[in-house]
């Protein structure tokens, strides 16, 4: 990914901070776009790929249309092109359905959902015109297994899954492929303070119960599959929703 330029969202921490480092290591030249200012500096700060001194951080709102629009004016003023999108802005609210206010439910069809579909908008005519492109998203596993409590954030990311197959459709004939991956419950740093909680562990153990494998993902192993789908070896792959999920659903 020597010559390419990536954008990922949700770079601040967790997978977005791995995904970061794993297009780093490729040769990616990184703009890291987060609402977390002191969250994407030291993501920046923490690389050291060929062109980590070119990376550009963007602290921004990506769930309204201004917040993409500068992210991707920064993007196209630094470096002129954008060949890599990764749509990993997300997280939610999850709690029983019925417990969800207007502003959690909000909060979580915003976070994952608009930041999506706002970002894409804004990138797409780029990719468009170069005639290259790759648009990797961070679904939800739990929008195929109906994961207990997860049924609004389910809406917001089964969004998400669809919008890949429809503009991998749409795109195909552009160079540019659409894909999602899928993870399941990944040892971010909020599962493990979850872990650590007395009153929370119980439904990490619910959720650990439906994993075959009996433990939670690593973001190194989503990141190695976004890293694949966003690299030009992937050209043959599109429209399709790439499960890491230990085996808690199966084809």
């Amino acid at each position: 990914m020597e010559n390419n330029v990536a954008i990922v969202t949700g770079a601040a921490k967790g997978i977005g901070a791995v995904i970061s480092r794993h297009l780093d290591a490729a040769g990616a030249a990184l703009v890291l776009a987060d609402v977390d200012a002191a969250g994407l500096a030291d993501v920046k700060n923490s690389l050291n790929g060929a062109r980590a001194a070119d990376c550009i951080t963007v602290a921004g709102d990506l769930s309204v249309r201004a917040g993409a629009v500068d992210l991707l004016g920064a993007a196209l003023g630094a470096f002129g092109r954008v060949d890599v999108l990764v749509n990993n802005a997300g997280g939610g609210v999850i709690k029983p359905t019925l417990e969800h206010t207007e502003e959690t439910l909000r909060e979580t069809i915003d976070r994952n959902l608009w930041t999506t579909l706002y970002c894409t908008l804004e990138v797409l005519p780029v990719m468009v015109e170069q005639e290259y492109g790759r648009i990797v998203n961070v679904g939800a596993e739990s929008v195929r297994n109906g994961l207990f409590q997860h049924a609004i954030y389910n809406a917001a990311k089964g969004g998400v899954h669809g919008l890949t197959t429809g503009l991998a459709r749409e795109f195909a004939t552009s160079g540019i492929t659409v894909n999602t991956v899928a993870p399941s419950m990944i040892a971010t740093e909020q599962v493990q303070a979850i872990q650590a909680d007395p009153e929370l562990a119980p439904l990490l153990s619910i959720i650990t119960d439906t994993i075959p494998m009996g433990r939670p993902g690593e973001m190194d192993e989503v990141a190695s599959m976004v890293a694949y789908l966003a690299s030009g070896e992937a050209s043959y792959v599109t429209g399709q929703v790439v499960s890491v999920n230990g085996g808690s659903s199966m084809l």
